[in-house]
This record gives C-alpha cells, structure tokens and sequence, in this order.
C-alpha cells in the first residue's frame, strides 16, 4: 500500500506562505520582484545563511545551544585575510588555518560544557564575548584590505549554472547534513540524546560524546561560513552578529515544518528561504532599513511559541491549567 503524501497546512505552513509571497509580492512589484535577479540574489544571499543556521541546528538536535557562531565566524574570516594581507600566506593554507581555528573554537565550547558542566546558553555567550575581544586584538579595530589573490574571490563569486558557487555550496552541505542526521547512527544519536539525555545514556548512547562533537560540527561548519562570507562581500568586523538571530529563527521555525516538533534540516533550509523571501518583498515595497531586524526577531519568537505549543505535553499542561481554572471559579461560585 503506497503512503498517502501529507500535505496538511501543519506541515507545509512554510510552502504555503512562500507561495503567498511569491503571489502578493510578484503582483505588488512585478517588474523586480518577478526575476531571475531576485532569484540569483536569494539564492547567493541565503547559502551563507543557511550554513550558519546548519552549525546552529546541529548543536540543538542534541539539546544544546551554540550562540557563539557569529563571533567565530568573524574571527576566523579576519585571521584568514590577516594571514594573506600582512604575512603573505596564499589562500588555501590560510583558509585551513582558518578553519581549523574553528573547530579549535568549538572543542573548546564542547570541554567547557560536557567537561566543565556550564550551561550552553551562558558558556557559549561568554565565548561569543571572548571571541569578540580576540578579533579586536587580531585586527587592531582596522578593517583589513581585500586580499589581492583572484583566487581568494573566486572561491565564492564564481558562477555555475547562472548561480555564485556558493550556493552550490550549501546544495551540498545540505546533502551530507541531511544524510548524516536522518540516515546514519550519528544522526539518531544526537536524536535520541536532544529527546532525552537521561533516557539515551541509560540506554548506551554516549551522550556526552555526542554534545561535544555537535560543538566541533558548529564550530567548523560557522568557521567556513565566516571565510566564505568575507570571500564573498569582502572584510568586515561586524558580520557575525547580523548572522545569528536569522539562523536562530530559521532553526525554530524549521522546527514547525515537514517534522513538526523535530529540528530538521530540510525545514530549516525551507524557513531560510521563506524568511528571506518576505524581508525581501518588504523592502521593495518599503525600501525601510529596519524590516530585516524587525522581521527576523518576529519570527523567531513566533517560531519559538510554535515549537514549544507542538511539543509533547503541552497540551495536557494547557489542559490542566484550564482544569484548575475552572475548579476555582466553581469554589468561588460555591463559597
């Protein structure tokens, strides 16, 4: 018996408002809102976005928080160009030192989490701040020049099919993410120790192991993003902070699609796009700077209020709150 395609609104919300957008968008500005440019620059613009919220997704499925992906991938981005621009090294040596840098920056997080026993909220806060004051001192509060390699550009900016390569690049990275989670034991590990830690542990899954690696997986993946990004739209010591909350947003909301109450990577990958699709109808209808922040911030806390009504046991608490309610209202009525 073939299984019925599940097209309920709970599940595909996020199709469904994209079409809407698509829709209301392509009607209100047809003439630039209807192109293959607004497609290149989504699909250009998002991948960087989407591999930050990749290395915040992976974290999450088991349990933990990393809000220290920003700031890693700005600090690795400005040592990559530091190490061209000042001590001549090429680009691929320098980009490896870059990223390993990165995963040095998320073993560190895992140590100071799983070893330590420091929430992953606080502990990845303070590394966010820590990573902050490194980069200050790495780039003296000067924004370095553009490394003059071609090679350093065209890591990014080259075209495949019409598109910049790196949103090959997040094809890609999507592929393995998705392969990796959903069909190999890391994958339900990390599962099965986010559902519940005690129940994994006691059950054999090395549930520490798992958080730490979920930390190395973000540090490296935010560690390329960060390269990336400077490849792409040259160097800046600002970037990592406008990377974090769109990521965090897309993840929860990610969270209430295709697998409602799971972090998914394919459902992280749709709400990136939607998000990114209605920010940038606004802004042609609008041209106001602000929508982006104001529309990012709406969203994760909408997304977020999705995600905790979906999961389980939240209905039995409304229920019990409603059941205590009403028994109070009947003693007043009684007394």
């Amino acid at each position: 018996m073939t299984k019925r395609l599940n097209l309920k609104f709970d599940r595909l919300s996020g199709v469904y408002l994209l079409v809407v957008f698509i829709v209301v968008f392509g009607a209100l500005r047809p003439d630039t809102f209807l192109t293959m440019d607004t497609v290149h620059l989504l699909a250009s613009g998002q991948a960087l976005n989407g591999l930050v919220a990749i290395a915040v997704l992976i974290p999450m499925i088991c349990g933990q928080f990393d809000l220290s992906v920003g700031a890693n991938a700005n600090l690795v981005a400005m040592v990559a160009v530091q190490l061209q621009v000042e001590k001549g090294i090429s680009v691929v040596p320098a980009v490896a030192v870059a990223v390993v840098l990165g995963i040095a920056i998320g073993i560190a997080n895992g140590f100071i989490v799983v070893k330590l026993g420091v929430s992953s909220f606080i502990a990845t806060l303070g590394m966010a701040s820590v990573l902050t004051a490194f980069q200050t001192m790495v780039t003296k509060s000067e924004l370095p020049p553009v490394p003059e390699s071609s090679l350093w550009s065209a890591i990014t900016q080259k075209e495949v099919f019409g598109f910049q390569v790196v949103f090959l690049y997040l094809v890609v990275a999507v592929g393995i993410a998705w392969w990796v989670l959903e069909y190999t034991p890391v994958g339900r590990y990390m599962m099965a120790t986010g559902s519940n830690v005690e129940a994994a542990r006691l059950s054999g899954v090395r549930t520490d192991v798992w958080s730490w690696t979920s930390f190395v997986a973000a540090g490296g993946i935010s560690a390329v993003a960060g390269v990336l990004y400077v490849s792409l739209t040259g160097p800046s010591v600002s970037f990592g902070n406008s990377l974090v909350l769109p990521a965090f947003a897309a993840v929860f909301l990610g969270s209430t699609q295709l697998k409602p109450g799971r972090f998914n990577i394919l459902g992280t990958v749709l709400a990136i796009f939607v998000l990114a699709t209605g920010v940038l109808g606004l802004q042609l209808l609008t041209s106001i700077s602000w929508i982006n922040d104001m529309f990012n911030g709406i969203a994760v806390i909408a997304a977020v209020a999705l995600a905790v009504a979906r999961r389980p046991g939240a209905r039995p608490r409304l229920r019990r709150r409603r059941t205590a309610a009403a028994t109070q209202q009947a003693l007043a009525a009684k007394y």
